[in-house]
């Protein structure tokens, strides 16, 4: 073991014993990265880094990784795509239909679990999960018929329960975790595919009282409210079905918003159609809108803007100036990746993370699509990426060793055929249909890469065969971790993307990997089991896979370096 590997080591150690039996306090969340043994939050830490500073496994001995234990939720519908969240050994898990785990995280024993109570409903959007959140000596998590429930940490016993909106009038539920910021759970919402007006909540951590609601469509009469049609301001869709991030030092609470509906209709919705797709920045204390910027005006490709807001503090190189940047790195469906300065919204840049581009020619000196590809009425249209995504949910990770920003990209487009549907309360609102195409003839391949996350030069590329469906993760060991839908976990060098380790973990890696430490013991786990989107996929893009694709399950593989 190298001194430096055992000096992290013996920090962890002394973490552990000073911080083990503790409640997970704001204080905790909010400062997590000294806390490299846990993995405390959806993000890693509130910037949305997924990044663990351990690096007991590492590019020199990570070919000799191992399982440890497996875990199986019991419940295959779903597959298991959640963030395993760990807390002083012991680690809280959400499996499919909202089946919630308190495990121990060195053996994988089932120390509690709890089973929520869904009707006999048919549920929108899909019936797994992303995960859940902790603190205030309790485990928070949004249900697939849009409750919100918290949990007593130590024994699983239900504290309390809201309903947000009767999900049979709504057509939406919540699929992520919720963000806790100081007193608050602030939780999103599905709908951009039903006639819904979208939203973000936030509710009181100990009693569950509702404190506010940032609606994502104004109200008419409001500022952008004149960037609809009036008929579609209760119906724009407009969601918040990913989890967002949080600035401290700004007290700015970041989050993206998806697409608005009807997705490839838009006679009731000429305009830009505020917030959709666009990035908001608000006051965690009174949901107040601060700022926003929007990637995609008037999409009418389904390109969400719903993923990770990710915040990065970038030092500017001599010969540029030096100095900080507060930026927000925020890579959207289509294919492209913005750049903000998260203090002000003010556009920096942007750079295309996906080869194949149809639907823009460029952006102007504001950021704003140039050039952005016409979807008629009557008639088929070929686009790049597809409404899949030049990317989806997997979330990105920054690594402040390389100061790279790794990324996903996915190869696809897709044939949209507008439909004219005429907008009711809660129903589905899509607007038309897609057909997923393999480009230019050839299957649909995925790609890793790294870049600088300011100006978008690109470091390093790591080609996948097949989409890659699962977040990344990186490490102080310089290891970047992730998986396939083939069902093979691997880890890549974080400085040049050189394969170094792989394993077949049985079943399609859709979920996010972590790592933490017990004991002074390294693990990586890694969520198996597909969910709802790749499967419906799989039949076009990869045909010859349809038979033996593995994607029936719901496991939770854990590894390690063997014990000497």
């Amino acid at each position: 073991m190298k001194r430096e590997t055992g000096w992290i080591f013996l920090l962890v150690l002394i973490l552990t014993v000073t911080v083990s039996g503790q409640e997970v306090t704001w204080e905790r969340l909010i400062n997590s990265d000294r806390e490299p043994q846990n993995w405390l939050s959806y993000g890693g830490n509130y910037s949305a880094h997924r990044f663990s500073s351990l690096d007991q496994i590492n590019r020199g001995n990570v070919g000799q990784l191992a399982p440890a234990w497996i875990f199986q939720t019991g419940e295959l519908r779903g597959g298991l795509n959640a963030t395993p969240i760990v807390a002083d050994g012991v680690m809280y898990l959400m499996g499919p239909m909202n089946r919630i785990f308190a495990l121990n995280a060195a053996t994988g024993e089932v120390l509690w679990r709890y089973y929520y109570k869904l009707p006999n409903l048919p549920f929108p959007y899909q019936v797994g999960s992303r995960g859940l959140a902790i603190g205030h000596g309790r485990v928070y998590f949004g249900t697939i018929d849009n409750h919100v429930v918290a949990l007593e940490a130590k024994t699983g016993r239900e504290l309390w329960q809201i309903e947000v909106e009767d999900v049979r009038q709504c057509g939406c539920n919540i699929t992520s975790a919720p963000l806790i910021v100081r007193d608050k759970v602030v939780v999103g919402v599905t709908g951009g595919e039903h006639a819904h007006r979208g939203y973000l909540n936030a509710f009181d951590a100990a009693t569950g009282r509702h404190l506010w609601r940032f609606y994502t469509i104004p109200a008419p009469g409001e500022p952008g409210s004149e960037t609809w049609d009036p008929r579609m301001l209760k119906y724009g869709g407009a969601p918040t079905w990913l989890v967002g991030s949080y600035d401290p030092e700004l007290n700015l609470l970041y989050w993206g918003v998806g697409n608005p509906s009807s997705d490839f209709y838009d006679e009731y919705r000429k305009g830009d159609n505020l917030y959709s797709n666009s990035i908001v920045a608000l006051d965690p204390d009174t949901g107040r809108l601060k700022w926003h910027y929007q990637e995609v005006p008037h999409d009418m490709y389904d390109f969400d803007s719903a993923y990770e807001c990710v915040l990065i503090d970038y030092e500017k190189p001599a010969e540029k100036g030096g100095g900080k940047q507060k930026l927000l790195v925020h890579a959207n469906k289509g294919g492209y990746t913005w750049v903000l300065d998260r203090v002000t919204g003010k556009y920096l840049n942007a750079y295309p993370h996906v080869d194949l581009l149809t639907w823009l020619k460029g952006v102007d000196a504001k950021g704003r699509p140039v050039g952005m590809q016409p979807v008629p009425a009557d008639k088929e249209t070929y686009v790049c990426p597809s409404a899949a995504g030049g990317r989806n949910w997997d979330h990105s990770t920054y690594s402040p060793r390389t100061r790279l920003w790794y990324n996903i990209g996915w190869e696809i487009c897709n044939v949209i055929k507008p439909q004219k549907m005429e907008p009711k309360e809660g129903q589905p609102l899509f607007g038309g249909s897609m057909t997923f195409v393999a480009p230019q003839g050839k299957p649909a391949t995925g790609h890793i890469d790294g870049y600088d996350p300011l100006t978008g030069e690109r470091k390093w590329r790591y080609e996948t065969r097949y989409l890659n469906v699962a977040s990344l993760l990186s490490t102080g060991g310089d290891l970047i971790f992730s998986g396939d839908v083939m069902g093979e976990a691997f880890a890549l060098d974080a400085t040049s993307g050189k394969k170094l380790w792989a394993f077949n973990a049985g079943a399609s890696v859709t979920g996010s990997p972590v790592t933490y430490a017990v004991n002074g013991r390294q693990y990586v786990a890694v969520p198996t089991g597909m969910g709802s989107l790749v499967g419906g996929l799989t039949p076009v893009i990869w045909p010859e896979a349809e038979k033996s694709f593995p994607e029936k399950a719901s496991t939770l593989v854990v590894f390690a370096l063997p014990q000497k």
